[in-house]
């Protein structure tokens, strides 16, 4: 995917549809086109580079056949893979700085079944050990001393080994690409502090409008996009590269799990996560059970930690150029 370029500081980053959208603060718009489906969202650190480059050899991707959980860790990214074995479970966590490089240095301590064991780094960022485990393991405690000072607790799925939910995310792309419309709600925090919301609103076959809280708008429609500043401020038009919507926010899925069951606004889901290696992100999807609709997703990558909330499927309002 090509890379977003701000023309002023501060920019906020959306990836939506294989586009980058530059939301710069009280700035207008820009975007540049890419190629490849990613996650929308904001990032809010200017030096940081785009949440859609590949990742660098070394990134602290989860090692094969992980069950993975990810959150913030002040501006770090913190994720835990955790691989089910006989006897012995293989956990590692991985510390991915703002500017997407590993975090070195940092010294982690795993606890299972009360037995705590010093990790051993396996390359920048990466830190793992293999802990006795008897039968199902209930949760995996992880201490980081060093920069980033942290205790997680980390409950594992009543199920364990947990299902493969590779099928269900099949299913759940598929969904997405049948809808003519859908809006969402989004939170997006590049580290400590207020994050930035934002709604967004997506209609088939090429138009997208989203709003920043308390600051810039913008439109797309087919090779045509207006963008503003404020509310208030006139609309600014400008030629776009045509978008592809809707489309899942993920590009490539890898172990990819089934947590358990829950529920969203009464509807039972299923919750699954997955690492994608192409943004590179760590997700947890919660999909509806019935018509495979993602209803919520939280993704952690470089910088980049993001909340969306679906809803209005097929009956989001039109997207129209401005008047």
């Amino acid at each position: 995917m090509g890379r977003a370029s701000a023309t002023r500081p501060l920019p906020l980053v959306a990836v939506i549809g294989g586009a980058v959208l530059l939301v710069p603060i009280a700035a207008a718009v820009v975007l540049r086109p890419g190629s490849g489906a990613q996650a929308s969202g904001a990032h809010v650190a200017a030096a940081a580079p785009s949440v859609s480059s590949p990742a660098r050899p070394g990134f602290p991707a989860p090692p094969r056949g992980a069950v993975v959980f990810s959150r913030q860790l002040g501006s770090d990214a913190l994720a835990l893979g955790v691989v089910p074995g006989h006897g012995k479970t293989l956990v590692q966590a991985s510390v991915v700085g703002p500017t997407g490089a590993g975090v070195s240095g940092l010294s982690v301590v795993f606890t299972v079944q009360g037995a705590a064991r010093a990790a051993t780094s396996c390359g920048p960022g990466c830190y793992r050990a293999a802990v006795a485990a008897h039968g199902r393991p209930p949760a995996v405690d992880v201490a980081l001393r060093g920069r980033a000072v942290a205790r997680w607790h980390v409950v594992l799925p009543a199920a364990w080994p947990p299902a493969d939910g590779s099928a269900l995310l099949a299913r759940a792309g598929a969904a997405w690409r049948s809808l003519r419309s859908l809006s969402f709600s989004e939170s997006l925090a590049s580290g400590p502090g207020r994050a930035v919301l934002s709604t967004w609103r997506v209609q088939a076959p090429d138009r997208v409008a989203y709003r920043v809280e308390g600051g810039s708008a913008g439109i797309v429609v087919g090779e045509r996009r207006w963008d503003r500043s404020a509310a208030g401020r006139r609309w600014v038009p400008s030629a776009q590269t045509r978008l592809t919507q809707p489309i899942p926010n993920w590009v490539r899925v890898t172990d990819a799990h089934v947590l358990g069951s829950t529920a969203v606004r009464g509807r039972p889901v299923w919750r699954v996560s997955f690492y994608d290696p192409v943004t590179p992100a760590w997700f947890t999807v919660l999909l509806d059970k019935s018509t495979m609709r993602t209803l919520e997703t939280r993704m952690t990558a470089t910088a980049h930690f993001m909340r969306d909330e679906y809803g209005s499927f097929n009956a989001t309002p039109a997207i129209l150029p401005p008047h």
